[in-house]
């Protein structure tokens, strides 16, 4: 499955346009490569996306091409989520 339409239906992301826009930027890898929207996504992969001030470490546990709000949450396991502290003088 496409990337940019995993983080959407996994919810990670809630709008595709906005995963397409993310990835195709380089915050987004799998695997430890910096990934474009188009790359395929499999069961395993761990995916690093970068936010604005949060980076977020998931492995992807189930690809399916829908799913239910509340079933989302059991395509992915969070491993790690960090934030970063802006310390302005």
């Amino acid at each position: 499955m496409r990337l940019d339409k995993y983080l959407k239906i996994s919810r990670i992301i809630k709008r595709r346009s906005v995963a397409k826009d993310i990835s195709d930027q380089g915050r987004i890898s799998v695997n430890g490569k910096v990934a474009k929207s188009s790359t395929n996504v499999s069961i395993g992969d761990e995916l690093v996306i970068n936010f604005g001030n949060k980076t977020l470490t998931v492995k992807v546990l189930d690809i399916k091409d829908t799913t239910k709000k509340n079933e989302a949450q059991d395509l992915f396991e969070v491993i790690a989520e960090e934030y970063k502290e802006d310390f302005a003088i």
